[in-house]
């Protein structure tokens, strides 16, 4: 803990008409009343900071009963003092490991002809760690917009493994609305919607009760494609990838330098 040096100065601010009081002597530990030369006892010595402020406190003529007092509340103020740093400690350990937990999600899906031979990409980043990239979801026949729902919807299964904060990126906006935005009007309907069928619709469902179960912690946002975002980037190789090696199982990408794979092929 702190400590301060007892010097002439120190024991000039905490004396009153050059005495001291009883409470003021048991905290330095010499007699009461004080005897002659009673300064050399002390002087050089280290007493904690804590005790030089009470001393400074119970500086003056007060009674037995108000030193006493006055001793009291000043352990009591430090104590709350104490409980409530802790408590502040603890919020803030609590709010980095939350910040370091925050899942950041891109997702995108690429189709060769459209309709045609379809895949997609998802990328994770957590904290400071490099990102993970996820390729797979292949369909020998499928759409730009279900390779994109398919990427939303593992995007929102690994939300869902989590439970810190999740922002999912994705440069479909077909995608997000289907799953965060007309959803609830075809949901009110008994999933139907005026002018025809809702295509792709059991994606949707299956998105749209992952995306309710944690709304109050998951966000969807539109990014712009093939903008420079490197998450948007970065999905859209892995989605082609896909497509390339007809992976159907997501499956983790491993790789040493990010910027190899930026120069991979894109749709």
């Amino acid at each position: 803990m702190n400590k301060i040096l007892i010097t002439e100065d120190f024991v000039e601010k905490i004396l009153h008409n050059f005495k001291l009081n009883k409470e003021q002597c048991k905290i330095l530990n010499i007699d009461f009343p004080l005897i002659e030369n009673w300064e050399v006892s002390i002087l050089g010595k280290e007493i904690l900071i804590t005790e030089a402020e009470l001393l400074i406190l119970l500086r003056g003529d007060l009674s037995i009963k108000n030193q006493q007092q006055v001793s009291k509340n000043y352990s009591f103020l430090k104590e709350t003092i104490l409980i409530n740093e802790e408590s502040i400690l603890d919020e803030k350990k609590n709010l980095k490991s939350y910040t370091n937990n925050k899942l950041e999600i891109y997702t995108d899906g690429a189709c060769k002809n459209n309709p045609g031979e379809a895949g997609s990409g998802i990328i994770v980043y957590e904290g400071e760690n490099k990102p993970k990239l996820f390729f797979g979801n292949y369909d020998s026949f499928g759409t730009n917009n279900t390779a994109e729902l398919n990427a939303l919807l593992y995007g929102l299964k690994l939300a869902n493994s989590h439970d810190s904060e999740v922002i999912i990126y994705s440069d479909s906006k077909y995608a997000i609305d289907c799953i965060s935005n007309w959803s609830y009007k075809w949901k009110e309907n008994n999933w139907t919607k005026k002018g025809g069928e809702i295509k792709n619709l059991e994606l949707i469902k299956e998105g749209h009760f992952l995306f309710e179960n944690m709304k109050d912690r998951i966000r969807l946002e539109h990014v712009k494609g093939h903008s420079g975002i490197e998450g948007n980037e970065l999905s859209d190789r892995m989605a082609v990838y896909a497509i390339k090696t007809k992976e159907v199982n997501y499956t983790e990408y491993i790789y040493d330098d990010i910027y190899e794979i930026l120069k991979m092929e894109s749709y």
